[in-house]
C-alpha cells in the first residue's frame, strides 16, 4: 500500500524497522519476531540498507521475503554513499516489479571498509538529491502504482550530528520534503519535548507532511551504550539515567526500566496526536509486545482507534 494511502486511512500509525540477518542462525531468529510482531498489525515495516550498499542484497531478499508473508507492507531504506545513479536506477526497477509501494531514501554513514571514499564523486550527495531522483523516475511511469513510490526522510529531533546549525538543519530538511518526500521519520529519543519541538518546528519552517516518532527502548546496558554510539548526539535525560542506577546492574531490573520509559513516551505521544510511532526492534519482538500490551491493547488497529486528540497534520 502506498504511503499516502496509510497515512489517509490510519489516524495512527505503527510500524516496525528490522536489519537483514548476516547467518542463518540470525534470519531464524528474525523470522520467529516478524512471526510473532505480524500479530501487531503494524502499518508497515521498513528494513535497513548497510551504507555504500553493503547490505544491498541482504536487504533486497529480505524485503521480497517480509513482501511475500502477504500481511506486511515492507519499505526498504535506500541510501546514496558510494551509489551511481545506474545502481539506484537498477534498484528502483527491481523494487518496481516486485510490487514495493515504499521507500526510505537516507544519506547513509560511510562505512569503515569505504575509509577516505570521496563523496564528491557520488551522484547522491545529500537525501535530497535521492528523494529528486526517485521522483524523477516516478515521472516515467514505470511502477505498477501510477503515483511511484511513496517516499519517507529521517528527521532529527536533536539534532542531525553533521549540522550542528539547527537554522541550517532545517533548511535541509525541507530541502528533502520540497523534492518529494510523504513523512519524516525521526531518529530514536528519549524526551518526548525534543520531539514536540522538533514538530513545531516542522511547521515553521512550512513542513506539512506527517512526522512519526522513533522508539527505542532500553533493554541492556550494553544496549544503551550501543545507542549512544549509533546515534550520537542523543540524549539520556537524568531521571532515565537515574531509574536505570536504581537497577544497581540487575539485567531484569534494567531491561524492565528501560520497556516501562518507552511505554510512557508512547502513552504521552498518543496523547499529544502524534501521527505515527516507529519502533526500532533490533530484529526482536519482546520489547515491543510488551509496550503494545502495557498500554492496553493487543494490535495497532486497536491501538491506532484508542490515540486520544483530534487528528492533525504535521
Amino acid at each position: 500500500m502506498h504511503i499516502r494511502d496509510v497515512f489517509q486511512q490510519h489516524r495512527t500509525t505503527f510500524s516496525f524497522e528490522f536489519f537483514p540477518p548476516k547467518t542463518s542462525e540470525a534470519a531464524d531468529a528474525l523470522f520467529a519476531a516478524v512471526q510473532e510482531l505480524e500479530a501487531l498489525k503494524p502499518t508497515f515495516v521498513s528494513i535497513t540498507y548497510g551504507a555504500g550498499g553493503s547490505t544491498r542484497n541482504l536487504t533486497h531478499d529480505l524485503v521480497l521475503r517480509v513482501k511475500a508473508r502477504g500481511s506486511l507492507n515492507p519499505c526498504p531504506h535506500l541510501t546514496c554513499v558510494g551509489h551511481s545513479e545506474p545502481d539506484i536506477r537498477e534498484i528502483l526497477e527491481r523494487y518496481a516489479a516486485a510490487g514495493i509501494s515504499n521507500i526510505i531514501a537516507l544519506g547513509g554513514d560511510l562505512p569503515q571498509s569505504m575509509a577516505g571514499h570521496d563523496r564528491s564523486k557520488d551522484s547522491f550527495r545529500f537525501a535530497s538529491d535521492l528523494v529528486r531522483y526517485i521522483q524523477e523516475f516516478n515521472a516515467e511511469k514505470i511502477h505498477p502504482d501510477p503515483r511511484g513510490f511513496g517516499l519517507g526522510v529521517a528527521g532529527y529531533p536533536e539534532g542531525h550530528p553533521a549540522t550542528p546549525n539547527r537554522v541550517k538543519e532545517m533548511d535541509h530538511l525541507k530541502a528533502k520534503v520540497d523534492a518529494g518526500a510523504d513523512y519524516i521519520c525521526t531518529q530514536l529519543f528519549f524526551d518526548n519535548h525534543d520531539f514536540y519541538d522538533f514538530r513545531d518546528r516542522c511547521s515553521l519552517a512550512g513542513i506539512k507532511v506527517p512526522v512519526i516518532a522513533g522508539i527505542m527502548p532500553i533493554t541492556s546496558l550494553a544496549g544503551m551504550m550501543r545507542m549512544a554510539d549509533m546515534a550520537q548526539g542523543t540524549r539520556f535525560p537524568a531521571p532515565l539515567v537515574r531509574a536505570i542506577n536504581r537497577a544497581g546492574g540487575d539485567a531484569e531490573g534494567t531491561r524492565r526500566v528501560g520497556i516501562h520509559w518507552a511505554t510512557e513516551q508512547c502513552r504521552d505521544l498518543l496523547d499529544n496526536d502524534v501521527r505515527g510511532i516507529h519502533f526500532y526492534t533490533l530484529n526482536r519482538s519482546t520489547a515491543t509486545r510488551e509496550i503494545y500490551l502495557n498500554l492496553g491493547v493487543k494490535d495497532s488497529l486497536a491501538l491506532a482507534s484508542h490515540a486520544g486528540g483530534r487528528r492533525r497534520d504535521d
